[in-house]
């Protein structure tokens, strides 16, 4: 394998993200600084007709309208035609795109390229992160299994947490590959059971990460996997 931990760029990054910062991870619940945007002017309709208005419905409203707008030419977050109950992010300056469930809030989070959690369900979120590398395949690091047990001890659950690796598989899509890793990070008050993607392109390592509470992960998963297989790059 070659070394995830022994990459000069890489480790240099995995070694200051996995230190503890004030509001620099999604897997606790801290208080979040919400985005502040231009009120958007096309309509976002709600994720299912199965469900009814309520609580959440009524936060949606009130915070995630405003936060979807055109941010940037590099940053467009619109209603996604294509995948219902879904909003769409592209990221043109940084190369991706991929969707998250109506109804999530995008909050700012230091060191986070990107971050959208539920207003109710604070365990409920979908953060990027995007680093250099000097890298062009995620396989060059080793295997699914080999960068999923070094993540998720180094990186995605805060050094206190107990973490177990569940699954580590590879997908390709359009000639690159990506690896997506399963797994639970056990807090004295609550487990997450979270899924991430990762992979290389533009000179950059992405890694999106969503996850759930595990008392609601039957629930989520589904919208999860759909949140984590829509995760793609482009070039830059």
């Amino acid at each position: 394998m070659a070394s995830l931990q022994n990459s000069p760029s890489l480790h240099r990054t995995l070694f200051l993200n996995s230190l503890p910062q004030p509001h620099s991870h999604v897997h606790a619940t801290p208080t979040f600084s919400y985005c502040t945007r231009r009120p958007s002017s096309f309509l976002v309709q709600a994720s299912s007709s199965e469900d009814r208005p309520g609580r959440r419905e009524m936060l949606a409203a009130g915070l995630v309208l405003p936060s979807v707008s055109l941010f940037s030419q590099n940053y467009v977050a619109f209603a996604a035609e294509t995948t219902k109950g879904f909003l769409s992010v592209l990221d043109k300056k940084d190369g991706y795109k991929f969707v998250y469930p109506f109804g999530w809030q995008e909050v700012v989070i230091e060191g986070q390229d990107k971050v959208f959690k539920d207003v109710i369900e604070p365990l409920e979120s979908a953060s990027v992160t995007v680093i250099p590398t000097s890298k062009e395949d995620i396989r060059e690091f080793g295997s699914p299994q080999e960068i999923g047990e070094t993540l998720i001890k180094k990186v995605l659950a805060p050094p206190s947490q107990k973490t177990k690796l569940i699954e580590a598989t590879e997908r390709e899509v359009d000639g690159k590959a990506y690896y997506t890793i399963e797994f639970v990070a056990k807090a004295p008050n609550y487990t997450r059971h979270a899924l991430s993607t990762i992979t290389i392109g533009n000179g950059k390592f992405y890694t999106l990460t969503t996850g759930a509470n595990e008392r609601r992960w039957e629930k989520m998963k589904d919208k999860l996997h759909t949140v984590v297989e829509s995760f793609t790059i482009f070039n830059a």
